[in-house]
């Protein structure tokens, strides 16, 4: 599985969780979009994350 921005910005947008997360990591951590984004994926996708299910059906949209 490979990130994809797009795939994960959907995620994010279906998922409150994941929308605070992307927003408290901005701010505490001083990380630009794009690279919260990618912490996110990595955090909570990729190798069987919680919302690794979801990002897939996702990508096959």
């Amino acid at each position: 599985m490979k990130y994809n921005k797009t795939t994960m910005l959907k995620l994010i947008n279906e998922h409150r969780t994941l929308h605070d997360e992307l927003k408290k990591l901005k701010s505490e951590m001083g990380l630009e979009k794009n690279f919260a984004v990618k912490a996110l994926y990595h955090s909570y996708v990729a190798e069987d994350g919680p919302y690794m299910k979801e990002y897939q059906d996702l990508e096959r949209l």
